[in-house]
């Protein structure tokens, strides 16, 4: 049994089934990792919502029609922390390209450090001897999820027990999470090192991985102290893009990336393309081979993606991954513009970056986005604070 079928029919059937359950009894269980054979209580919406197969105002939209806003209130948030990393990120883009360089430096110290590399190499493999830890190593290699709090813990236990690059860590996850996300995944390691929060570090503990692994898990020898990374500078703020109009009388063509497979938003604004593309970035994840699985999972889900809108999609081309594929493919539409959703910092935007197309380009942003990514300029505390008016802008 596939256990996040890549449609979006199996979204909605699992946002159906976790909806009751969104209430006090997530907030109270919602730590508790039973293992991956046994009913949890999160909502393992994830792999959809990171790629909009299913989309955060909807999820939102249906959880406070069931609970109201109060009862479920930090299931909400935890659907906001997504937004606030994206914004977070995008205004910071050069967090994003420190970690890439960072662990190009690393992946090339690995060939002349042997004890980083053998380190490396068992914490990867689940060969460490730590409790919990190495059977999250094959877990998510084998499933290509974890639940959160295994995530925190298998990260803290990384950076602080095993003295491993937090980058390298990253890319561990990102090479195999089915839901990997640029942002989430690199600001979350980011705050297990101590870089996100300065001088905060997430220190696991045995009675802690103990309690939330229902008792399947006691690591003994774990850091007593967690070190934090030093950064030494602050990034500065970049502003956020301007969405521009698009001509829905011009021949258009449509792009579409692994962060946005529902072009509905366009569609219904009267976009009518002559031709519609995918974009292939999974070899930008990681400078190393991302496990099957991670591409597997996109390539599946746009070809769903493909079979419900295919009346409004014109002619569709999967999976260009080069510039020159682009160009190709453009020329061959006859468009003279071209449109698709904005493409946050991540894999995707990196491919695009290096393409320059021959006609215009209009990469429009989600209202959703538009409200929300302006308000992550500081810690998620300060952004919680804006999660009322946010709510006021979705029905439901």
């Amino acid at each position: 049994m596939v256990r996040f079928p890549p449609t979006r029919d199996a979204a909605l059937a699992r946002l159906a089934h976790f909806a009751p359950r969104a209430g006090a009894g997530y907030e109270k269980n919602r730590n508790v990792d039973p293992g991956p054979d046994r009913p949890a209580h999160v909502s393992g919406l994830s792999p959809w919502l990171r790629h909009r197969i299913l989309r955060e105002d909807e999820v939102l939209a249906a959880i406070r029609s069931r609970h109201g806003t109060e009862a479920a209130q930090k299931f909400i948030q935890e659907v906001f922390w997504r937004s606030y990393w994206k914004g977070w990120l995008q205004m910071r883009p050069v967090v994003w390209d420190s970690y890439r360089a960072d662990l190009r430096h690393w992946l090339d110290a690995v060939q002349t450090q042997s004890g980083l590399r053998a380190g490396w190499e068992a914490a990867c493999k689940g060969e460490t001897g730590i409790d919990g830890f190495d059977h999250w190593a094959h877990d998510l290699v084998h499933t290509g999820w974890l639940h959160n709090h295994a995530r925190m813990s298998f990260a803290s236990i990384w950076v602080h027990t095993l003295r491993l690059p937090w980058e390298m860590g990253a890319d561990f996850f990102l090479r195999h999470l089915i839901d990997g996300d640029a942002s989430s995944n690199t600001l979350s390691w980011r705050w297990v090192a101590g870089l996100q929060t300065r001088g905060k570090a997430y220190l696991a503990s045995t009675d802690a991985i103990e309690a939330c692994s229902d008792g399947r898990f006691a690591p003994r020898g774990l850091a007593r102290e967690a070190v934090p990374v030093v950064e030494e500078v602050v990034p500065d703020l970049v502003p956020l893009p301007m969405t521009l109009p698009f001509d829905p009388a011009l021949p258009t063509a449509l792009l579409l990336t692994d962060d946005d497979m529902d072009p509905r938003f366009l569609i219904y604004a009267g976009l009518n393309p002559v031709a519609t593309a995918t974009l292939d970035a999974t070899a930008g994840l990681s400078p190393l081979m991302p496990a099957g699985q991670v591409a597997a999972f996109k390539r599946a889900a746009f070809g769903d993606m493909q079979t419900r809108f295919e009346a409004a999609l014109g002619p569709v081309t999967q999976g260009l991954s080069s510039p020159q594929a682009l160009d190709a493919w453009l020329s061959r539409t006859g468009a003279a513009q071209l449109v698709m959703p904005f493409v946050p910092v991540g894999p995707g935007a990196d491919l695009l970056a290096h393409w320059s197309p021959a006609v215009p380009v209009i990469r429009v942003m989600r209202a959703y986005d538009a409200a929300a990514w302006p308000h992550a300029t500081h810690g998620f505390f300060r952004f919680r604070g804006q999660i009322p008016a946010l709510l006021r802008q979705i029905p439901g």
